[in-house]
């Protein structure tokens, strides 16, 4: 796999542009730029595409000229690789009917460091970092507002690239400058050092150069972004760095929680067309960072088409999803369905209007019409509970741009998060007793969802409550690893857990995923991960 080579910038009014940039990995051959030669810099065209690669996959829109090559181009989105390669092995989610590559692997935990999902995933990120070097190598010198301001948000967006690098592939090959140089391995510990320096720096009120909370343009990045990005960092710091910061956690969470966004009265308004906001849709005041799609300025197979034609099926008796796109891919484990209905058997075959009145929670926007519960052999699209908690209908019955491509946008950062970091890291510190902080952000999260609160919160049921309140967000396997219920020995254990039907140990080392072994072989100065 390798970048596309492109030899000018491409100018354009929207986010469906691409452009060229130097990678930096280490298989030369694939660069998409060679910084020794002289191109033309269109500073707002590059700036749009930096956001456009949180949603978008190349050059025309939804297929044609993608910034991957060898590669089908709907699976090569930022999006669509981070979800799969966090949910896919969970608890939560399952899909074993599609032919996708490299998702079969990736869904019974035997993938290899040349799984397309892993290859995908790694040149994808190391693509987006390297396009926001030379943003930040060509824009360096200016100091008007806007380009500070520009700046401040493509550091961010290198951050946050740089923290999925860090998050998945454990010791990766770090670069901040354009360079045809094969970089070096940067170890977990200094990688996160380095992003926490960074996010401090654009996102701390004495030095920050992101706006004030609440105080740019939807789809752009404030400094909450970079509080919250900070925070969930420090409450997996233990995992990163060996060194536990749940005090910080707490601090920056909190910041969150006081810089004015809070929780959307209506849970599944999160999910739906007018989440960006209308006369009955507040989900906006929620969402920190969303990315940005429209069914006909930003058509994409990755973005929550994905998530949403993914999640449903004509003819499974499922509501209207608001789309004529529907695939049938990933559903429901047991163990999923167990967070609403701890005997699974009690989960009615009924539709999610009908599951959140049974589960008693607002959250449980399953479908069970024409499904079972059951582990069965083939796991296909009905056997198992749908996910019908996306959709391209507005909550206002307005119309939507497009009948295929969805207006939804993807809330990739949202205010809930802090809550749950306050009650985990809250309840941590104080070696695993409920504190008053901890049941005041639980009840915070829970009487949105009009669930039944309780006088005191256990662990194991803050792992749960990530489960309930980010399902198939796209978050679980990072959860999971942080409570010791991923990779290694566990008491914890789901259907379909490491490719078998009653569940089976996921060895330690797949904690983190290999480096692709072509990078390994075309950069001598990496090493590769334990174990593959």
């Amino acid at each position: 796999m390798k970048f596309r080579y492109i030899k000018s910038i491409l100018s354009a009014a929207s986010l469906l542009l691409a452009v060229s940039v130097t990678s930096c990995i280490g298989d030369l051959d694939a660069t998409p730029i060679d910084p020794n030669i002289v191109m033309t810099f269109d500073q707002a065209s590059v700036f749009n595409k930096i956001y456009g690669t949180l949603g978008l996959t190349g050059q025309k829109g939804p297929d044609g000229s993608g910034d991957l090559d060898d590669i089908d181009e709907g699976t090569s989105s930022f999006y669509r690789m981070t979800w799969c390669a966090n949910q896919l092995m969970t608890d939560e989610a399952i899909v074993n009917s599609w032919n996708d590559a490299g998702v079969a692997t990736i869904a019974d935990c035997s993938w290899s460091s040349s799984n397309e999902i892993v290859t995908g995933l790694y040149y994808r990120l190391t693509f987006d970092i390297t396009l926001c070097n030379y943003f930040l190598e060509q824009t360096e010198g200016l100091t008007d507002d806007e380009t500070t301001r520009q700046r401040a948000e493509v550091r961010f967006i290198r951050a946050l690239n740089n923290y999925y690098l860090m998050d998945m592939f454990g010791n990766p090959p770090y670069c901040d400058k354009v360079s045809t140089e094969k970089p070096q391995q940067i170890q977990r510990a200094d990688l996160f050092a380095k992003i926490e320096e960074e996010l401090k720096e654009i996102g701390d009120d004495a030095t920050a150069t992101l706006a004030q909370p609440l105080q740019t343009t939807y789809g752009r990045v404030d400094r909450v972004a970079a509080w919250l990005l900070l925070a969930r960092m420090y409450l997996n710091a233990e995992v990163y760095t060996g060194t536990p910061q749940w005090g910080k956690a707490k601090e920056y969470a909190q910041k969150v929680i006081g810089s004015g966004y809070k929780l959307a009265p209506v849970y599944k308004h999160l999910f739906m067309a007018d989440n960006d906001g209308s006369n009955v849709n507040k989900a906006r005041q929620e969402v920190i960072l969303p990315i940005l799609q429209d069914g006909v300025r930003t058509k994409s197979w990755g973005g929550s088409l994905f998530l949403i034609a993914g999640t449903h099926k004509s003819d499974t008796g499922m509501n209207p999803w608001g789309s004529k796109q529907g695939w049938g891919g990933p559903h429901c484990r047991q163990a999923m369905v167990a967070k609403f209905f701890p005997n699974v058997n009690d989960a009615p075959s009924v539709l999610e209007d009908q599951m959140v009145v049974a589960a008693k929670d607002d959250r449980a926007l399953m479908c069970g019409v024409q499904r079972s519960t059951s582990t069965g052999d083939n796991m296909s699209f009905t056997d198992g509970f749908a996910c019908a908690k996306f959709s391209n209908i507005r909550a206002d019955n307005g119309l939507t741009s497009d009948t295929d491509n969805p207006d939804m946008d993807i809330p990739l950062l949202r205010m809930a998060e802090a809550y749950l970091i306050v009650a985990e890291a809250s309840i941590r510190a104080n070696n695993g007793v409920s504190t008053q902080e901890t049941i005041d952000a639980m009840h915070e999260i829970r009487k949105r969802a009009n669930a039944a609160e309780s006088a005191s919160y256990t662990l194991t049921d803050i792992r749960d409550e990530w489960a309930r309140e980010f399902w198939f967000e796209g978050r679980r396997r990072i959860d999971l690893i942080r409570f010791g219920d991923f990779g290694g020995h566990t008491d914890y254990n789901w259907d379909w857990k490491g490719g078998e039907k009653q569940g089976t140990e996921i060895k330690e080392f797949r904690n983190i995923y290999p480096i692709p072994a072509n990078d390994i072989n075309a950069n001598t100065n990496l090493e590769q991960n334990p174990e593959y």
